[in-house]
């Protein structure tokens, strides 16, 4: 219900669409492949996006604004490039390397009008959660920096070295506590390094109606409309997943630890 195996064609792919399994309302996420050569063209109407470069080489129109071309070798390499696009704008990308182009197409509802803008890697805030087999690098790539120039949508990436868990202490962000506890949908999407690695994904809520675990593989889609949602990644692979947000509210990011496990957090683990 909650796990979307990835597709590993060319073209573009709406992992979770609009309507989905989960019954996500205000995010939605395509994975666009293009070889050499080759271009997507797309407008979405109520809906901001944030192409996010995963590999390859990319040059993105939006309008009458051009960016780039950027370069990823893959998502471990270096950080992350990516254009934000409008709500009704048209948009086009190009892969103008040697190789296959991969982009995540991150989409969420939107009324706003705002301006085309492109992240650079040097402006993608990169820092380290947690501690011992929990530590993780965390960049935000659409979060505080673009306050003000984006309506909903939150974006950014997590990597857990082998073994080392993440979301972790377990947390959610379901009810709108203010100051507690934001209310956001998100989704996330996995790579691995190397790519036929795995890692697990839990989803559960307090009162068990949801009580689930996935293995999850290079290229898969996570949707979480509610609940704890904690991650780990396989002995001997490192796993990266960027995750993607929004809500009916505030545009912030408040998580709520499991309160069974918050204790994890106060402890120092040397």
């Amino acid at each position: 219900m909650y796990l979307v195996r990835g597709k590993a064609e060319n073209g573009y792919h709406e992992l979770v669409p609009q309507k989905n399994a989960a019954g996500l309302k205000w995010i939605s996420f395509g994975h666009l492949r293009l070889g050499r050569g080759e271009a997507h063209e797309a407008t979405l109407q109520g809906r901001e996006v944030v192409l996010v470069l995963l590999s390859g080489a990319m040059r993105v129109s939006v309008g009458h604004h051009t960016f780039g071309p950027y370069e990823r070798p893959n998502v471990f390499a270096a950080p992350a490039t990516a254009v934000y696009v409008p709500i009704g704008q048209p948009f086009r990308v190009e892969n103008t390397g040697d190789g296959a182009l991969e982009v995540a197409v991150c989409q969420a509802v939107a009324e706003e009008v705002h301006e085309p803008f492109v992240v650079t890697p040097d402006e993608v805030q990169v820092k380290t959660v947690g501690q011992a087999n929990f530590e993780r690098k965390v960049h935000d790539i659409v979060v505080q920096q673009a306050e003000g120039r984006v309506h909903r949508i939150i974006v950014g990436e997590t990597f857990n070295p082998p073994g080392n868990w993440s979301s972790y202490p377990p947390h959610k962000h379901d009810e709108y506590i203010p100051g507690v506890e934001a209310l956001m949908e998100e989704i996330y999407f996995y790579q691995l390094d190397p790519p036929h690695g795995f890692g697990l994904q839990s989803i559960y809520t307090s009162d068990g109606s949801i009580d689930e675990t996935y293995r999850v593989r290079h290229g898969d889609a996570f949707m979480i409309p509610r609940g704890y949602h904690p991650v780990c990644a396989a002995g001997g692979y490192q796993l990266y997943y960027l995750w993607l947000m929004a809500g009916p509210v505030d545009r912030v990011m408040i998580p709520h630890d499991d309160p069974a496990h918050a204790w994890i957090r106060e402890r120092s683990w040397g």
